[in-house]
């Protein structure tokens, strides 16, 4: 790395981004230059952009606010940025999908208690979380059995504690050795982002040997180098999708803003993620409360549909819909156990609640999801 550069930025990286911006065209910036004008000067227009990049003194210009006007009438706003902007922030092609094999279970005491006492010298609080950690675990016949390893799954301290543990084992270590790779970490799920497989798979032998050194495992088979496959990346790999924090990540069919169709790689809510949804869905255990009026279930459940809509609907709302046309079949089973003119009529008790939701389509939260779904807006 240059000594006199913030950021160890390969030209290659730079190279890479354009091509993928020239690929994808565009319209100019606020600064008005084509594709085909930032093309005249390349090699000179390229080194500068690395150049500012590499000594952290490149700043993004504003974004060039565009109208589009929306088929439903009214107008959509745009941004574009320039043609460099659009290089500098660049695609990473490769995810590196880690998974610790037992973590919470493999936490070394020695290291940790290490990591604690670089926050704190209190010695009341390094004694409690020493005897916290070393308290023994009572098996379902009532023995007792030593821990010499790990933190509990349960407790109130262990989040802080195993969160702290890898904020040294991979944060700061990834921040001294690949600060030109960029991570997600939440708790022991993490994502390392690479422009080249040749780079995912020299991260993930570097990774390995961190985490033995910390007593740590990755898992063989769960952690997995996946290639993020869309219409500007037409190669193949062995693994084309990841799921994070309950959305699954891989390549949609997706339409732009002239209604034209293409492959993109973006998330969705995950299949693990929709079928704990359904799960929690039959707990509520619906045809058992015909004491319940329908607007009582809607005050009842709405808070829990609203968050999973907020949470799971950010992205790629369709995903939700096959699960939430689980809960109006169940609402209609409902239905047929509290009225019984529809008690052996399944298809009518369908249109029961189609009806209902046609005369007030915001009782339930997801009702307006599915009535945009269904009129193509």
């Amino acid at each position: 790395m240059d000594k006199a550069r913030s950021w160890s930025i390969p030209k290659l990286y730079v190279w890479d981004a354009y091509k993928r911006v020239k690929a994808n065209r565009g319209a100019a910036g606020v600064d008005d230059q084509t594709i085909e004008e930032f093309e005249r000067d390349l090699a000179n227009n390229l080194y500068k952009l690395w150049n500012r990049m590499s000594s952290g003194s490149y700043f993004p210009p504003p974004v060039k606010r565009v109208n589009i006007e929306k088929r439903g009438g009214g107008f959509r706003p745009l941004g574009i940025p320039t043609v460099s902007d659009r290089i500098a922030q660049g695609r990473y092609a490769w995810v590196l999908d880690l998974d610790i094999k037992s973590y919470f279970d493999t936490i070394s005491h020695e290291l940790l208690l290490r990591a604690v006492r670089k926050h704190t010298d209190c010695p009341w609080v390094l004694l409690y979380i020493e005897r916290w950690l070393k308290a023994p675990v009572q098996l379902e016949d009532g023995t007792l059995e030593p821990r010499e390893r790990g933190t509990p799954q349960g407790s109130v301290i262990s989040p802080l504690l195993s969160n702290l543990f890898l904020h040294y084992t991979f944060d700061r270590w990834m921040a001294r050795n690949h600060s030109d790779i960029p991570f997600e970490r939440f708790a022991d799920d993490a994502l390392c982002h690479c422009v080249n497989e040749a780079q995912a798979k020299t991260l993930k032998e570097a990774l390995e040997k961190r985490f033995a050194e910390c007593g740590l495992q990755l898992h063989p088979e769960k952690t997995k180098i996946v290639y993020c496959k869309d219409d500007d990346r037409r190669g193949n790999s062995k693994n084309e999708s990841f799921d994070f924090l309950g959305y699954s990540f891989r390549a949609r069919r997706s339409k732009n803003r002239f209604g034209k169709f293409f492959v993109n790689f973006s998330p969705g809510v995950s299949n693990a993620a929709t079928k704990a949804i359904r799960e929690e869905i039959r707990r509520w255990q619906l045809r058992c409360r015909i004491d319940k009026w329908i607007d009582d279930l809607a005050r009842m459940f709405n808070p829990v549909i609203r968050g999973w809509i907020t949470y799971y609907g950010r992205y790629y709302k369709s995903a939700l819909y096959p699960t939430f046309r689980y809960l109006d079949q169940c609402l209609a089973n409902w239905a047929r156990a509290k009225y019984k003119r529809l008690r052996r009529h399944r298809q009518r008790a369908g249109h029961w609640v189609s009806k209902t939701a046609s005369r007030d389509p915001r009782l339930f939260a997801h009702w307006p999801l599915l009535r945009r779904a269904a009129t193509g807006r």
